[in-house]
């Protein structure tokens, strides 16, 4: 038997500025005012031309009309991890600041890589987006190198320094681990440990509370490290090591909320009373700092506010203004509750 082949189908073809401008009755130059500077179109004929751009379905290159202006209106952000919700904040400022400007928001994660963060960079500057949002103040030489090299304005968030690549918004982990360790001291604990990665900012956060600890001639606090971008399940698996390392241990400060919430479940499971056997100490103040029983006691910090603040910053170098205050400390507080 002979079977008929239908018929190839023809090639779909993308509606084109062109396409748009015929259907409309005007010049490509007029639908690319239209999508790159509206306030130069008369209200009637932006109107119209929308209308089309709309039933036809055109999407415009941003690419190509950034490579004539030397615009994408596309920011990059590189954050150590999205698998939880401690950076989320951050990038949701971010994201609602720069799209009320017409910019798009592309995120990376570093999974807390020094050599992940500077492939992203590369890749990044490679598709010549506007600005970059780094997570942090520690960069290898070539992530520096290629910042510098590739003039385009930097925002560093989430640390503190006084020479920072660019710019800089964030709060000074090492003064906010140290003020969490006077407040347990105030409490009277006396047994401590701290619970964190090695990255910079964990570190800064111990080295704040040991200092606050030996100032007051209160023990040096017991340093347990978890693979960086542990949560809840590596919160749950410390607190039996804690006990198994130090049993009378009184107080454990935990370098994010996430793990701190593990290590009150897993009191719970074990019949631990929060905090009159132990305290239990968290940074960030995530949600799930208010969902946990007992309510966690932690280090509260501006994220929401951080992501706003960065894009504020890179949307007043983009309109070629200088900005106001280029290093912003946005600072932390304790905040008290009842596992504390």
């Amino acid at each position: 038997m002979i079977r008929k082949t239908a018929p190839a189908a023809a090639p779909v073809r993308a509606i084109t500025k062109e396409d748009v401008a015929r259907a409309a009755g005007v010049s490509h130059i007029t639908v690319s005012r239209v999508i790159n500077t509206p306030e130069k179109v008369s209200p009637a004929t932006r109107e119209r031309v929308e209308a089309f751009i709309s039933s036809m379905g055109y999407i415009p290159n941003m690419l190509a009309g950034g490579l004539a202006s030397r615009r994408t209106r596309i920011v990059a952000a590189i954050v150590p991890t999205i698998s939880h919700s401690i950076f989320a904040e951050t990038v949701r400022g971010l994201s609602e600041q720069l799209s009320l400007q017409g910019y798009q928001l592309l995120l990376g994660q570093t999974n807390y890589s020094e050599e992940a963060e500077t492939g992203l960079v590369e890749a990044f500057i490679g598709r010549r987006v506007d600005g970059l949002v780094l997570t942090g103040v520690q960069h290898s030489l070539r992530t520096r190198q290629r910042l510098k090299a590739a003039g385009i304005p930097v925002v560093e968030t989430w640390d503190w320094s006084t020479q920072p690549i660019d710019m800089l918004v964030g709060f000074d982990n090492h003064a906010a681990g140290q003020a969490m360790g006077e407040y347990l001291v105030r409490k009277g604990y006396r047994r401590m440990a701290f619970v964190g990665g090695d990255d910079p900012r964990g570190l800064a956060r111990f080295a704040g509370m040991r200092a606050a600890l030996l100032a007051q001639g209160t023990p040096e606090p017991v340093h347990l490290v978890v693979p960086m971008g542990s949560f809840l399940q590596a919160g749950r698996e410390t607190l039996g090591r804690l006990l198994a390392l130090q049993p009378d241990i009184e107080a454990a400060f935990f370098s994010n909320d996430v793990m701190a919430a593990g290590a009150a479940l897993e009191c719970a499971r074990r019949g631990i009373a929060v905090p009159q056997r132990m305290a239990l100490a968290g940074f960030a103040n995530l949600e799930i700092a208010t969902e946990v029983l007992p309510a966690l006691t932690t280090v509260q910090i501006s994220a929401h506010q951080i992501g706003l603040t960065a894009a504020e910053m890179l949307l007043t170098r983009f309109d070629g203004q200088p900005v106001p205050q280029p290093v912003c400390d946005l600072g932390y507080c304790i905040l008290e509750r009842d596992s504390a």
